[in-house]
């Protein structure tokens, strides 16, 4: 891994229990009040994560999100308080279908459809095995940068040479509730940072902007316990890169998918940070 240095990591003393915690305004609305100075754009994994927490306070109780699938259209201000409108397409017997829109400025910065499933018994298999990597206490920290109450390990890398990791540990350093809405919305907020697209930098060309980002959470997972973050480079073209991840549980039991399309251009500045927002 190169030593090029990463953003600042966040504020002392910041709280992601209260960064997600937000405050009703109306019925299904809500607004995000933990307000930070950072000098890059808002971080796209905290938008989606608090978006996400939104969706979920309109739900039934004990119905889980299953998928979300979100747009970063504009650069968002982490300084300014954030607006969350839901809409409730649909609840049915088994699930729910909601689309929230963030606003700031009287201005979309991102749009998500999620979808929430009453859990329920089925055949449970796992294909793929987690990668074989050491456990997070014998490995070196890394300084992962931006998240509130984070802390990440970094095992042998998949690839040589990329700027920023594509296999990583990482966990809450937060005491969570047993809730699993928030929990999923935590390893939103995780799913974010770094970039699957690392590794094919070449030629002067890099990842950068989010475009969209898509999880799926296929069994719940606790994020104040170590979970292992493996992203994976499939192509790129036309200006644009897509990589796919997952995330598992130190059982090696996979919990969450996710895939991603990014910005993939030339370089236009020595360093821009990780997943901005400019495009």
């Amino acid at each position: 891994m190169s030593a090029r240095p990463l953003p600042a990591a966040a504020p002392a003393g910041a709280s992601l229990v209260t960064l997600l915690d937000l405050e009703p305004l109306d019925r299904d609305l809500f607004r995000a009040t933990t307000v930070f100075d950072d000098p890059y754009p808002l971080y796209g994994g905290q938008v989606a994560a608090q978006a996400l927490v939104a969706a979920g306070r309109t739900v039934r109780a004990g119905r889980l999100p299953h998928s979300m699938h979100g747009y970063f259209l504009r650069s968002g201000d982490a300084a300014r308080p954030t607006l969350f409108r839901v809409d409730r397409d649909r609840d049915g017997r088994s699930f729910s279908a909601r689309r929230v829109v963030a606003v700031q400025d009287g201005e979309v910065v991102f749009s998500m459809s999620a979808s929430f499933h009453d859990p329920e018994d089925g055949l449970d298999r796992q294909v793929d095995p987690a990668p074989e990597v050491p456990a997070p206490a014998t490995l070196p920290p890394l300084a992962i940068p931006r998240l509130f109450s984070f802390e990440a390990r970094l095992p042998p890398q998949p690839h040589d040479g990329p700027a920023w990791p594509t296999r990583f540990w990482a966990r809450c350093t937060e005491r969570l509730p047993a809730d699993d809405v928030l929990h999923a919305a935590v390893l939103t907020y995780l799913s974010d940072i770094m970039s699957g697209l690392s590794p094919l930098a070449a030629d002067g060309y890099r990842p950068s902007t989010s475009l969209d980002h898509a999880v799926w959470f296929h069994r719940a997972a606790r994020l104040d316990d170590w979970v292992l973050v493996d992203l994976v480079p499939k192509s790129t073209g036309g200006g644009r890169g897509w990589y796919t991840g997952t995330l598992s549980s130190r059982d090696g039991v996979l919990r969450a998918s996710i895939a991603q399309e990014s910005l993939f251009r030339r370089k236009r500045q020595p360093f821009e940070n990780v997943k901005g927002r400019s495009r």
